[in-house]
């Protein structure tokens, strides 16, 4: 079958490691089912992937992709989900210590067909495409997950995206708008600062710069560059939400001091349950709310799309098709 597939590591030069071609049709393991995929989704895990980052060398070839959307054996549209947790373990699914996602351990969706857990398909309602559908596994279910499960917030409470223009900040921009949070959004760049405001921020903002008001929680991708600004922007008591630290661990100050004179609490958050994506995707589908798509590509031209996320060159999602 067709598939889109790590066949080296290289650290410094991930699409060096990039093949298009063959692969063999996935096996299918007592309780695991095959999805047939319309549509599928990159993320910043599959460039990790590349790098070596969670994937080892004598796990290669691996396809890439954790997100898709298509049909299930029976020809019922579905949706998939990510995480793999062990056979035995009951409950969230991401807590799991023994969990991985699909392109870890398993093969992933970039390939006209994906093995997965039974359990681990979704019913697609139909309001969504199928290219819509693929944006929701990982990057708009960590969102989902960050704002409705872990940040406490309430209709008509504040919350600050930081770093406006990835899969997982435009998510939260656009989710927080529809679930009735007034929403602050920053980025370095104008552009990006410009789109935020149409797809629902309230007011957006230079990175770093000082806010007309103090939120209730922070929403967090981005880091060791945005650290300590999420802590001096929030008010006592609220919280920081962290999903992410695509600029780095460690923070030029902690605000240590800060955090626990003010009672804030800071809750890690990764990825999401399938009860959360069904969730979603019925969230998705009663208020209209869509995904943005940055574009749309052939998966045969994958490599386009996986250097455009390299380069920070992506406003939303881009989507691969079959």
């Amino acid at each position: 079958m067709f598939a889109v597939y790590a066949g080296q590591i290289h650290p410094e030069n991930p699409l060096e490691g990039l093949v298009v071609g063959e692969r063999p049709d996935p096996e299918v393991p007592d309780g695991w089912t095959t999805v047939t995929v319309k549509a599928a989704s990159i993320n910043h895990h599959d460039v990790w992937s590349l790098r070596g980052v969670g994937l080892r060398e004598e796990s290669l070839p691996m396809i890439l992709g954790c997100d898709a959307a298509g049909y299930d054996e029976d020809g019922n549209e579905v949706l998939v989900h990510a995480v793999v947790s062990d056979p035995s373990w009951r409950g969230d699914e991401t807590l799991d210590p023994k969990r991985s996602l699909l392109s870890e351990r398993h093969q992933g969706t970039f390939a006209e067909k994906v093995a997965v857990p039974t359990r681990n398909v979704v019913p697609k309602p139909a309001g969504l495409s199928f290219s819509e559908a693929a944006c929701l596994p990982t990057a708009w279910l960590t969102a989902y997950r960050m704002l409705f499960t872990q940040s406490g917030l309430k209709q008509g409470d504040t919350v600050l995206v930081q770093g406006a223009g990835g899969g997982v900040a435009t998510a939260l921009i656009t989710l927080a708008r529809a679930a009735g949070f007034r929403v602050f959004a920053t980025s370095r760049d104008e552009d990006k600062r410009a789109k935020a405001l149409e797809i629902g921020a309230h007011e957006v903002f230079e990175s770093g710069a000082r806010l007309p008001a103090k939120v209730d929680a922070v929403m967090e991708t981005v880091g060791a560059a945005t650290w300590s600004h999420s802590v001096k922007s929030m008010r006592p008591g609220g919280t920081i939400v962290i999903s992410g630290a695509t600029s780095g661990d460690a923070p030029k100050a902690a605000e240590l001091t800060r955090i626990f004179f003010q009672q804030m609490r800071v809750h890690g958050s990764t990825m999401g349950t399938r009860d959360e994506l069904h969730a979603l995707a019925q969230f998705m589908d009663v208020t209209g709310t869509r995904p943005l798509i940055d574009s749309e590509i052939p998966m045969a031209d994958a490599a386009q799309g996986l250097q455009r996320v390299v380069d920070g060159d992506v406003f939303g999602k881009i989507v691969l098709t079959l």
